[in-house]
């Protein structure tokens, strides 16, 4: 028989008998009602055909969980209550395994091969997953049922994860639960009168029917760590209660936070303290983007009513000034004045030797918990004679000292936009190279289209949908695919901008086993922890969010938690992050996105206000930009805002805070805000989502209540004056 028709005749027989059971009404027969009041009816038949009274229960009960009916959770305690303890745990432990195994055997053959082929790309990493570890990630999702086990069973059927690894660790995950559950049901059985309800034995069976989903949990958690660190020697004490690993803006705050609470902490950095913000990140490149608005405004003077402006500069003495702006800070993040606060900083490579020690250029340290933060660097693609050229990347084009005539810009993300501009505003000729349709591929189109105009009145040149094939060294070429076209583009250097890499390699990671992500990251659970149970991680090295703020925020969740996870743990809130690009227009987003929220299906409603109509951004020649605010259908709660226009930065602000504490558009309308500055930007957002949801009927009402308090004149009103909240507009 043809595999498409066996699926779908198994297929028609599985939809026939869940329908006979929904129109028959046969849920009825298994609701704990209906079995009390048979009970007496039930014990007369067993107690006649003993035999047969198991046989259909398990019948039944393999039935109901083959097909993933409601129900099973009813007939365990039902079948403990009939048929006794023993009886009733042996029936349902195996009834039950079988009844998951014939539903997992079902949801392979009917869904597995299409589910593979069409997203086995998207799957795979949870395919190797399973295939290394799926007995034990199976065996706990049966032991702390997080989600139903009907699901289980389904979802399960669409990995790899062999039958008969199925069944057994079903039946071994699942026996804990069925003891719990068998248990309350023979209490329950013994119900005679209202006095039996709080009989000792039965208030402590349904109590753990409670506890049981949080005793488990604590066990597979002490199981997953012991097992983690079997093999390794515990040392007898430690040197150090946390050893941070890196010394940038998440190994400083996850420093600072042991110091602060007396622990003792010590910080390895291999290079400069301060790490990338500091050195090559966010020091650096704002003070140059500074440098260059400053010689954007003087070319924009004749828009300030100043006739006849000039500078001269020498592009090396702005790029001195960048250096000497990396000396006034970093005194910030200095050794001297963390060892002043009480880390013992120690200067060297660091690589792992076992859950507790590190070795520090041959020096033996161990500590109770590891912290890495050892940030990441940037990524060079494998292009072909690129590493023929002396191409810069965000690391390195902090030591020019002759400003590139020709620039040619390989990325248009943040980096690359940021860059490219600034390098453009200071005389180069930019050529900004993407491979896809837009700039900015992580914001909304309008926001990026903004960016791109600004872009070409400055002289950019921005050649998007181009794909970089190779470089010519020789010619100081960079060939590109467009469609069946290749382009080539002439440079003086090459500045590459394609995102980061965390810094992983050489840590000893491997040899522990530690998880990691196809790119080389660290996967910590919500509380900052890897696979491995003593070691904890922060920052870029974590790979979801590589940005400065974000690094130092889940640094003081992976610090606490690593000092004090044994008497309270602190769940990572990364509900709420923003985050800016500094280009001119800037850039700022918290949240939601309209270009998420299509991807992902998520209903939003879009309000929009356009700087060119705020009086502060109009007195400055601002005027350009929006502030876009996403919020729940019907509702004012702030699911995302987006801000384009000078300052976006620090415009949004308001908006992190208002989602951080659930405050919605009302209370930002409601908010009082300096007049003039820009930031009334975000008040006159509020104000057009308010306009429109006005309500319209009660506004009707009152301006028929108005005209009889003037005395009844059915002559046209006067346009109504616009309220305190919202100037008109």
């Amino acid at each position: 028989m043809p595999k498409n028709l066996s699926r779908a005749l198994v297929l028609l027989v599985v939809a026939a008998l869940i329908a006979a059971f929904l129109i028959l009404d046969l849920q009825h027969y298994l609701s704990l009602d209906y079995l009390k009041q048979q009970q007496e009816a039930f014990e007369a038949f067993r107690s006649r055909h003993p035999a047969a009274s198991v046989a259909l229960f398990a019948g039944i009960y393999i039935l109901v969980t083959a097909l993933s009916l409601p129900g099973a959770a009813v007939m365990t305690l039902a079948g403990a209550a009939l048929l006794g303890f023993w009886t009733a745990l042996v029936v349902v432990s195996i009834a039950s395994t079988i009844g998951a195994t014939l539903a997992f055997i079902v949801a392979r053959f009917l869904l597995h091969d299409a589910v593979q082929s069409r997203f086995g790309d998207k799957l795979k990493a949870i395919n190797e997953g399973i295939r290394h570890d799926g007995a034990f990630y199976l065996f706990g999702l049966r032991l702390v049922p997080v989600f139903p086990f009907f699901v289980i069973n389904l979802v399960m059927g669409l990995t790899p994860i062999r039958t008969r690894t199925f069944y057994w660790v079903s039946q071994l995950g699942m026996l804990p639960g069925t003891i719990v559950y068998v248990n309350a049901g023979t209490a329950l059985g013994r119900v005679e009168s209202a006095g039996d309800i709080l009989s000792p034995g039965l208030l402590l069976s349904f109590t753990l029917l409670g506890l049981f989903p949080l005793i488990a949990k604590w066990l597979l958690g002490a199981f997953k760590r012991r097992r983690a660190l079997a093999g390794w020697p515990r040392p007898s004490r430690f040197d150090y209660n946390l050893l941070v690993i890196g010394g940038g803006s998440a190994g400083l705050v996850s420093a600072y936070i042991a110091a602060t609470v007396k622990a003792r902490v010590a910080l390895v950095e291999r290079h400069r303290m301060g790490g990338d913000c500091l050195n090559t990140g966010c020091v650096p490149s704002k003070t140059l983007i500074r440098t260059a608005r400053v010689l954007d405004e003087i070319r924009r003077a004749p828009e300030f009513g100043l006739r006849e402006t000039r500078a001269e500069f020498d592009f090396a003495e702005v790029m001195e000034r960048v250096r000497s702006k990396i000396r006034q800070v970093a005194p910030h993040d200095s050794a001297e004045r963390y060892t002043a606060l009480g880390v013992e900083c120690i200067r060297g490579d660091a690589r792992l030797t076992g859950p507790w020690s590190v070795e520090v250029d041959g020096r033996p340290l161990t500590a109770r918990r590891i912290i890495i933060a050892t940030g990441a660097r940037p990524a060079v693609p494998n292009l072909p004679g690129l590493r023929d050229t002396d191409f810069l990347t965000s690391d390195s084009v902090w030591d020019l000292r002759e400003r590139p005539r020709r620039l040619v810009v390989l990325g248009g993300g943040p980096i690359g936009c940021e860059l490219a501009q600034a390098f453009a505003r200071l005389g180069s000729h930019v050529t900004l190279v993407q491979r896809g349709p837009r700039l900015l591929p992580k914001e909304d189109a309008d926001a990026a289209a903004a960016v791109a105009g600004r872009f070409e009145r400055e002289g950019v040149t921005v050649l998007t949908g181009h794909a970089a094939q190779r470089v010519d060294a020789v010619r100081k070429v960079l060939l590109c695919r467009r469609g069946e076209a290749e382009v080539e583009v002439p440079f003086d250097r090459l500045l590459v901008a394609l995102g980061r890499t965390p810094n992983t390699a050489g840590l000893g990671l491997e040899a522990l086993g530690v998880e990691l992500a196809p790119n080389g990251a660290l996967r910590p659970d919500a509380f900052m922890q890897s696979s491995l149970p003593t070691l904890y991680c922060a920052g870029d090295v974590a790979g979801r969010w590589q940005f400065t703020h974000t690094a130092a925020h889940q640094a003081w969740y992976a610090a606490v938690n690593a000092l004090f996870g044994g008497l309270k743990r602190f769940r990572l809130d990364d509900r709420v992050i923003p985050w800016a690009t500094y280009t001119d227009p800037e850039v700022g987003r918290v949240g939601l996105n309209e270009q998420e929220a299509r991807e992902r299906g998520i209903p939003v409603e879009v309000t929009t206000f356009h700087l060119d109509d705020l009086d502060r951004a109009i007195v400055d020649s601002e005027a350009q930009g929006f502030v876009k605010v996403l919020t729940k259908p019907g509702s004012d709660r702030i699911l995302g805002a987006t801000i384009v226009g000078a300052h976006a930065g620090e415009l949004i602000a308001e908006f992190v805070l208002a989602m951080k504490h659930n405050l919605g558009l009302g209370k930002i309308l409601g908010t009082i805000h300096v007049y003039p500055t820009l930031m009334e930007a975000n008040k006159y957002a509020a104000g057009a989502w308010k306009r429109a949801h006005a309500p319209e009927r009660a506004l009707r009402w009152l301006e028929r209540y108005h005209r009889w308090r003037r005395g009844g004149s059915a002559a046209q009103a006067p346009p109504r004056p616009a309220g305190p909240d919202q100037r008109p507009r």
